[in-house]
């Protein structure tokens, strides 16, 4: 099973976001979208999930074409998004928030036993970290075939970021994240590596090809292989 996008563009009024990116997120298995912010790694997501319409190109899932299919019945078909932000209900308790997704919490509870004694409190209440290990647990009780999630661990502790990682990859389910660096690799890591950059794939790999490509690119030149002197530019 793969969700793919193909020659996928999208438009923000008069600017483009996307230009023309193909990737294929495989199943099971945990895919990451490397870029900095405006790279378009989030719009990748969110066309994924059908949250943008495409102005040109199509969304792929298991062979079926489904860029015309709006992002409810994505969802009601196993794809589960979690935005970077407004991921909670605010003013919902952590108990109500994880009962919109399952009527038992004890798999979440067990996931993150730290929002047991949270419960009771309205999400809107918890630190930044304590607000993605909500959203995370609420993505895990949907038992999802899809999973595409926006920087899940922005604000966690590295103990609770290194365990997110952990759970995200054990998934039998297709995992996309969108982050800024390439996350911790526990159990095999993540199978499948896109940089992207102002709206295109810059990169598409394995892990340890970034990373030896990431540390050339910080290797200063030796002896006699010290660039263009300031002021010209190599030819070509």
């Amino acid at each position: 099973m793969t969700i793919s996008l193909r020659h996928a563009r999208v438009r923000y009024g008069p600017l483009e976001a996307l230009h023309g990116v193909t990737l294929a997120a495989p199943s099971p298995g945990l895919t990451v979208l490397l870029g900095r912010n405006g790279s378009g790694r989030t719009t990748a997501l969110r066309a994924l999930a059908g949250t943008v319409p495409l102005s040109g190109g199509a969304v792929v899932w298991d062979g079926t074409d489904v860029t015309r299919l709006p992002a409810h019945r994505r969802a009601r078909r196993g794809l589960c998004l979690v935005p970077e932000r407004q991921a909670v209900f605010g003013s919902l308790t952590v108990r109500e928030n994880l009962e919109l997704t399952a009527r038992d919490p004890d798999p979440a509870l067990d996931a993150y036993p730290q929002l047991a004694p949270l419960l009771d409190h309205r999400a809107a209440t918890l630190s930044g970290g304590e607000q993605r290990m909500l959203a995370v647990a609420r993505a895990l009780l949907s038992r999802a075939r899809v999973l595409l999630l926006d920087e899940p661990t922005q604000g966690m502790s590295p103990q609770a970021a290194a365990h997110t990682y952990a759970l995200l990859t054990a998934l039998d389910a297709c995992v996309v994240l969108a982050e800024q660096r390439l996350p911790p690799a526990p159990h095999g890591g993540p199978v499948l590596v896109y940089a992207l950059r102002r709206g295109e794939v810059a990169f598409s790999g394995e892990p340890a090809e970034w990373e030896r490509r990431q540390a050339a690119d910080r290797t200063p030149p030796g002896p006699g292989r010290t660039g263009p002197a300031r002021g010209t530019s190599p030819s070509g």
